[in-house]
């Protein structure tokens, strides 16, 4: 609840009147796991190669988490993106009345997807794609990985301490709220 009075506020701050848009990401690479503290999920991303977990997080066009999902890594985006909506829908559902179009990255593409998500919240999904192999800057995601890069920076959020999803999910939170309340005041 703290979290987001915080991000109503800000969004007050930084107001712009434009439209509300949503932005839907994984997080990273996958997140490495310490086999020490092997978790209650945990998983191996085929296509990434990657073994652990995946944070699935929802923000809207100024950075700020709406809402995260952490997953294994062999779960599906679109599951996983599908349940984080149909949590942020029933706490927010004036909130994402307003949201116009979601921007998603290529794994969670599909018609399915974009029939859910327009019978959720009546948002258009347009998935923003790699055009090669190569590194190029995509328009639009760099909203969701300058989120990441934030979260990042604390210690706790590097690598995947926790045993539990919900401590892993709490701890984002945490964090994304410490950094809400450091910009407003600044």
């Amino acid at each position: 609840m703290t979290q987001a009075i915080v991000r109503v506020r800000w969004n007050l701050r930084v107001w712009r009147p434009k439209l509300f848009y949503g932005f839907l990401n994984q997080g990273g690479d996958g997140l490495p796991h310490l086999p020490q503290y092997k978790g209650e999920v945990y998983g191996f991303d085929g296509g990434k190669k990657v073994k652990g977990r995946k944070r699935h997080v929802l923000v809207d066009s100024l950075g700020l988490l709406l809402k995260v999902v952490v997953t294994a890594a062999n779960t599906s985006e679109r599951l996983a993106s599908a349940y984080a909506l149909l949590e942020l829908w029933d706490e927010y559902q004036q909130c994402l009345n307003r949201v116009k179009v979601l921007w998603v990255d290529g794994g969670y593409s599909g018609d399915k997807f974009a029939l859910a998500v327009w019978l959720m919240i009546q948002a258009r999904v347009e998935v923003i794609q790699r055009m090669g192999p190569d590194f190029e800057i995509l328009p639009k995601r760099w909203v969701v990985e300058r989120t990441f890069g934030w979260l990042n920076w604390y210690r706790r959020l590097s690598k995947d301490y926790e045993r539990l999803t919900e401590m892993s999910e709490a701890a984002i939170y945490a964090v994304m709220t410490r950094i809400m309340l450091k910009r407003l005041a600044a």
